[in-house]
């Protein structure tokens, strides 16, 4: 309850006078496009701003999107008229950028990952707490309808408590938007740290446990780069729960994305191309309306949704820093745990 939008009666361009929550996008590539897509379908949001890369690249997306092209993304914290940011920029740059957006009074989507490292993210949620603004990681499956579904299931205490569970994130490594940065350690890139962490967050978030202790197993299998494309995680949880991860980014295959959560009264699966489905007595029951007609879109424009909600009525972040820092740290052990060859209590 720390960040409702208290309007100035002595400024006629109060935000409560305006009713508008103007944006700017900060990295404005592929997903940043993303999330102008989204924004545009909600009322009280508006894209106000980009900064890329390029300043032609920020002025094409304004010319699509509406709002104002920055070259530098200073003068894009500096405007009072923007009123939050999105940061999508690769992943090393995320501290920097965060802490000064946070010192510029600016509400903060940022991207997962919350950072490289753990420090880094416990820097970034300190300094949005020191500046009083909203911070919320973009965890976006938190909002994709399946695990909404599984959530929901869980919440109600039909099946009992989740025991342990596994995820997978297997996909091509190497997309079209892959840049040079995801390929090196030292950039915050690897599959784990990009894709494989969207199943670590799924098993985490759904489980209701912190991650205890791992073990884990990862390498480069598939291409030459210094950065990892295979893991496999062992996790010990908080509460009594185990888990596994399988984060693996093929050079040629066909895409598996899900997971499985075991309770004591039946089993929860999730795939995200079909859907959830309840298994009791021998038999999966699939669960109506569980998937998306546009599973990206709808979970990124239920995403900002909540973060508008959390911004003017002071509702409780969906996704915290310390969450998401948490999630880092559990990489960061499995690295750890990879170079030793040994469990690593966190």
């Amino acid at each position: 309850m720390r960040w409702p939008i208290k309007p100035d009666k002595n400024n006629n361009n109060s935000r409560e006078a305006k009713n508008m929550i103007n944006i700017g996008i900060v990295g404005a590539g592929y997903f940043g496009s993303v999330h102008a897509k989204a924004i545009a379908e909600i009322d009280g949001l508006q894209v106000a701003g980009f900064c890329s890369g390029t300043f032609a690249h920020a002025q094409a997306c304004a010319d699509t999107f509406g709002g104002t092209a920055y070259a530098d993304c200073a003068d894009l914290l500096a405007d009072a008229r923007i009123d939050a940011v999105v940061i999508a920029t690769p992943h090393h740059l995320h501290e920097s950028l965060a802490i000064v957006a946070a010192k510029a009074g600016k509400h903060i989507l940022l991207e997962k990952p919350i950072a490289p490292t753990k420090s880094a993210g416990d820097a970034i949620t300190q300094a949005a707490k020191a500046a009083n603004v909203a911070l919320m990681i973009g965890h976006v499956v938190h909002f994709m309808r399946p695990c909404m579904v599984a959530q929901s299931i869980i919440e109600s205490g039909e099946l009992g408590r989740p025991m342990l569970g596994y995820s997978q994130m297997i996909k091509l490594w190497m997309e079209e938007n892959r840049k040079d940065w995801h390929l090196k350690t030292e950039t915050g890139g690897g599959m784990l740290m990009t894709g494989g962490i969207h199943a670590l967050d799924v098993l985490v978030w759904l489980m209701g446990q912190e991650v205890e202790a791992v073990s884990a197993q990862i390498g480069t299998y598939f291409h030459t780069q210094e950065a990892d494309d295979s893991a496999l995680l062992g996790l010990r949880f908080k509460g009594g729960g185990i888990g596994q991860i399988q984060s693996i980014g093929y050079r040629n295959g066909a895409m598996d994305y899900g997971a499985e959560i075991v309770c004591e009264q039946g089993t929860i699966g999730i795939d995200f191309a079909k859907g959830v489905a309840i298994g009791r007595e021998g038999v999966w029951t699939e669960v109506e309306d569980s998937l998306d007609a546009d599973p990206m879109h709808d979970a990124v424009v239920r995403q900002w949704q909540s973060f508008q909600e959390s911004i003017v009525k002071g509702i409780e972040i969906a996704i915290t820093g310390d969450y998401a820092s948490h999630i880092v740290s559990v990489i960061e052990a499995a690295f750890q745990s990879n170079t030793e060859r040994r469990e690593v209590t966190l």
